[in-house]
């Protein structure tokens, strides 16, 4: 199989190696423009563009596919059986779809049509989800309403977060799209159009979603807190200081203080009364300073009765 790869972060990278790893010939790979990053702001590649490099892949970067014909051209070009895309973030046009002889694949983290759109894995740890998984798709000019051709589940549990979630769904999903693409060039595939019935949109989030309001039950504000680990990361302000929650507990008890107040801050954690229950934050990080746990955070502050805004 010719196959053109299109996708962008570490989540993607896994299904490259599955791909070619499993003898493929990726032709091409497609990636976002290199971004500046870190405290210098350099200019740097994408993780896809990086192993791209490594396996010594030709590789594209267009800002945008959506008009662009010779970018669309050199893809016609290639003359590719199949295009895989798994995070790419670039809205493909009718007319790269209809360039690959088999169509173009897609990586959807979501049991769909649960979790369309940007954020799935995020959206079904924050909505209490139980379950959450792959759906290999088949692509069309819709958000995520194509087709599914395979799909595989995994169970959230009430400690899942959104990293061990996106680790568990990367290594699905590269499992899967190979499995998928035997199948297609067996001939074997058996698409199914999605159902109208269970349609959710895992909007894009933004930082604001991060902030923690008090006023809201434990539980809710415990699976904030793993639905933004490892980014934009949970976070609070104590006066002036800003207080960032990397890992918490829900504690079924009442809450005998107004929300954020801190009612006890001992090894067991910084625990803090919510609007329905406790919660007991475990790994912090204040403003300037270190992830520490709760013992260590708490240490020569006066925090017992005072209040996270």
């Amino acid at each position: 199989m010719k196959i053109v790869f299109a996708g962008t972060p570490a989540f993607s990278v896994a299904a490259l190696d599955a791909l070619h790893a499993a003898g493929h010939t990726i032709v091409a790979v497609y990636t976002q423009p290199d971004r500046p990053a870190g405290r210098g702001q350099k200019m740097m590649p994408s993780p896809v563009a990086l192993r791209a490099a490594e396996l010594g892949l030709p590789t594209f970067k267009p800002s945008s596919l959506r008009g662009n014909e010779p970018a669309i051209g050199g893809l016609r070009k290639l003359a590719p059986d199949l295009m895989v895309v798994v995070a790419y973030g670039l809205i493909l046009p009718q007319a790269v779809l209809d360039v690959p002889r088999l169509g173009c694949f897609n990586i959807h983290a979501s049991l769909l049509p649960r979790w369309r759109g940007a954020a799935p894995i995020q959206r079904a740890i924050l909505a209490g989800d139980d379950v959450s998984g792959v759906t290999i798709m088949q692509m069309d000019a819709g958000l995520d309403t194509g087709a599914m051709l395979i799909r595989d589940q995994v169970a959230i549990t009430p400690t899942t977060t959104a990293d061990q979630l996106q680790q568990q769904l990367q290594t699905m999903g590269a499992r899967l799209i190979v499995e998928a693409v035997t199948q297609a060039a067996a001939g074997t595939l058996q698409p199914e159009a999605q159902p109208s019935e269970g349609v959710t949109y895992a909007h894009k989030f933004d930082k604001t979603e991060a902030r923690i309001d008090w006023t809201k039950p434990a539980i809710e504000l415990d699976r904030l807190v793993r639905a933004f680990n490892p980014a934009p990361i949970a976070w609070t302000e104590l006066g002036t200081e800003r207080l960032r929650v990397f890992a918490a507990r829900p504690i079924a008890e009442a809450a005998d203080a107004a929300p954020g107040t801190i009612v006890s801050a001992n090894a067991y954690g910084v625990v803090v009364a919510t609007g329905d229950g406790l919660l007991a934050l475990q790994a912090l990080q204040w403003a300037g300073g270190r992830v520490t746990d709760a013992e260590q955070a708490a240490r020569g502050r006066p925090l017992l009765g005072a209040r996270f805004q």
